[in-house]
């Protein structure tokens, strides 16, 4: 389990729930702060005197201020601790539960959970800890849900196809020979290469692999 964490939260009742679930998983060495900024200065410090967090749970809007911040979301700020420290977990603690907002966080910032405040967000962020701590991701399950059902509409079955082959190691122009010998339309390579481009725009991945680590994490495959 976690030894070091650091809360970066504005709302002191917020961020006193999250400390009483550090509390209860006997995780003594926790921090508080209530800027982006002053989250990062602390994550940096930390590592030079070779006493790093381990985790980071932080909310994705702040309320501003007279302060100016260099990194005014939990977002920016995710990106850039994910950029100079790969090894720190992060969980995103956040009231945002839109689909894309979900998708930017997790694949573009590369947070290693989201977890939606609510009625049930202290006992999922006790799971996502728990996940993370474990070297998975984690999702509350109704972003999960909804991340599903938005996948599915944009979707079909022929892109699931596309995807398994994919997944199994073929390449493009063998998905496309595989397609032409079973009388599958479309199967020319570049319909193969449009449908995969589609795919990656739709899911925000940067290559094939990530589109199909994204499709598995959402069960389509």
């Amino acid at each position: 389990m976690f030894k070091k964490v650091l809360v970066s939260e504005d709302l002191g009742s917020i961020s006193n729930g999250i400390v009483s679930i550090l509390e209860a998983l006997h995780i003594d060495n926790f921090h508080q702060v209530q800027y982006c900024d002053d989250a990062y200065l602390k994550i940096k410090k930390a590592t030079q005197i070779e006493q790093p967090f381990d985790l980071l749970i932080t909310d994705l809007s702040f309320i501003a201020d007279h302060r100016q911040q260099r990194y005014p979301s939990g977002e920016i700020l995710i990106k850039a601790l994910k950029q100079e420290h790969p090894a720190l977990k992060i969980i995103a603690y956040s009231v945002e539960d839109r689909p894309q907002k979900v998708r930017t966080v997790m694949l573009e910032s590369k947070a290693d959970a989201y977890v939606c405040k609510g009625r049930n967000g202290l006992k999922q962020l006790e799971e996502a800890i728990f996940a993370v701590d474990s070297d998975q991701t984690y999702l509350s399950p109704q972003i999960s849900n909804t991340l599903r059902q938005s996948a599915t509409i944009e979707i079909d079955d022929f892109d699931i196809q596309m995807m398994k082959l994919l997944a199994n190691g073929l390449s493009q122009d063998e998905i496309s020979k595989h397609f032409k010998s079973r009388n599958i339309n479309p199967s020319s390579l570049s319909a193969i290469e449009k449908r995969i481009i589609k795919l990656r725009s739709n899911f925000s991945a940067k290559n094939a692999t990530q589109l199909i680590s994204i499709a598995k994490d959402l069960g389509l495959i």
